[in-house]
């Protein structure tokens, strides 16, 4: 997005595509009360009036024409959402009357807004931090409950506190080891050294940490049930669904193809793909499904790795995929155990014994063991900022004091792309292009 044109005043529809029983057009920019008083008829002016108060009148076409009666909302620069003179009209939210609203702003001198321009200018009014405008993006498009409660965290600046506590940390071992080399002879005392520089370290690790769950709070979770032939997938499945999503036989290699069933976990969207079963085969269809199976395993979230309890246990006869993250679960456990593994949970999907505990480690594994309350990371640009931060912390715990200055400052230099206080035009580019216009 480029920055020219942000002293223009600007224009857009801030309400969802379609027919609604309200809609909005919202005008910011020195001009925005100039704009009102040209569109809208009513007991006073908007440009008379004092922040913060509602109008009830006409909106006019240029000829006089009555588009529209509405309301129209005054806000007074600095005290505003962009820090800027902003009007917002309410209307009947019709595609027609919002259409020749939107358009009559635009004769009156506004410009159409750019996609995310309005939190644009917030940020650079200083209104919200970067990190706070993701937030704004990620609370429009929150599919999920996990996802709605992060962007309302993090809209609230509570990640932006979390780095300032870290920041604040790294900066008092960056000020003690400047001052040793200015005065060697006094050294560093371990409280402005080790102390500081630790506490920032196991700050930054647990912000890490959050990531993969907020990524997966955002967008949903897949998770592959993988085992042999009659281990119970299919009953698995709809055991947690709730109802018969997938056919069960006591023939095996009835999944040929996966079936998928959807569920929520912890205010998660999850999928559950059911698979074929994992099996040395000479027939070319049930093979193809157990490739498939494997390869559905590598890209999900989370692997649920199924074995009859009831009879006698075999190894799988193919390897999971590197890095895939498995709960092991012994099914069939309503049956004479014909073997234990206290490393396995112990499920039936007929009496239901286990499930409450499958759920939870389900939700454990897919969010962690991070607090409610706290903001994770939810986009790849703030995770990549924040491990590149540990990383310098890592290097400067294992360097001379002479040399850890250097890290230090990179480390603070990566934090303060979490919030924007230090980050690159490119990167402000790339945060606000995914945004809708009106927004």
């Amino acid at each position: 997005m480029t920055r020219t044109g942000l002293s223009d005043t600007i224009a857009a529809i801030a309400t969802a595509p379609g027919s609604a029983g309200v809609g909005i057009v919202r005008v910011s920019g020195h001009r925005a009360l100039e704009v009102a008083d040209g569109l809208f008829r009513g007991k006073r002016r908007p440009s008379k009036t004092r922040g913060g108060r509602f109008l009830f009148g006409d909106l006019l076409a240029a000829d006089g024409e009555r588009l529209d009666e509405g309301l129209v909302l005054v806000f007074r620069g600095g005290r505003s959402y962009t820090g800027e003179d902003v009007a917002e009209f309410q209307t009947h939210g019709s595609p027609a009357v919002l259409g020749r609203v939107l358009a009559r702003t635009l004769e009156l001198g506004a410009r159409l807004a750019r996609p995310g321009e309005f939190t644009l200018r917030a940020y650079l009014a200083g209104r919200l931090d970067l990190a706070q405008a993701e937030a704004v993006l990620g609370l429009v498009e929150a599919q999920t409950e996990a996802a709605r409660r992060q962007a309302t965290l993090g809209l609230s600046g509570a990640l932006g506190t979390r780095v300032a506590r870290i920041g604040a940390n790294l900066t008092r071992t960056l000020a003690a080891l400047q001052a040793m080399l200015d005065y060697p002879e006094e050294g560093v005392p371990e409280e402005d050294r080790e102390l500081p520089l630790a506490a920032a370290r196991r700050d930054l690790l647990e912000l890490v940490g959050t990531a993969r769950a907020g990524q997966v709070a955002t967008r949903g979770a897949r998770l592959a049930l993988i085992g042999r032939p009659n281990a119970g997938k299919s009953s698995l499945l709809n055991a947690l669904v709730g109802f018969e999503r997938s056919i069960v036989t006591p023939l095996p290699g009835t999944t040929r193809d996966y079936l998928e069933a959807g569920l929520e976990l912890s205010g998660v969207p999850v999928t559950l793909v059911d698979t074929a079963g994992i099996r040395e085969t000479g027939d070319a269809i049930e093979a193809a499904g157990v490739r498939q199976a494997l390869n559905l395993a590598g890209g999900a979230d989370l692997v649920l790795a199924l074995e009859d309890g009831s009879a006698p246990r075999e190894a799988l006869p193919a390897e999971l995929p590197p890095g895939a993250r498995v709960i092991r679960i012994r099914t069939k456990a309503d049956l004479s155990a014909a073997w234990t593994d206290p490393g396995a949970l112990d499920v039936s999907a007929v009496t239901g014994a286990g499930l409450p505990e499958l759920r939870e480690a389900m939700g454990t594994a897919l969010l962690g063991d991070v607090s409610r309350g706290e903001a994770w990371l939810t986009t790849e640009r703030q995770a990549d900022a924040a491990r590149r931060a540990l990383a310098h912390v890592d290097a400067a715990s294992a360097l001379p004091d002479d040399l850890a200055s250097y890290e230090l400052e990179e480390a603070l230099g990566a934090l303060s792309e979490l919030t924007g206080r230090d980050v690159q035009e490119d990167v402000i580019d790339a945060v606000f292009r995914n945004f809708c216009v009106g927004k």
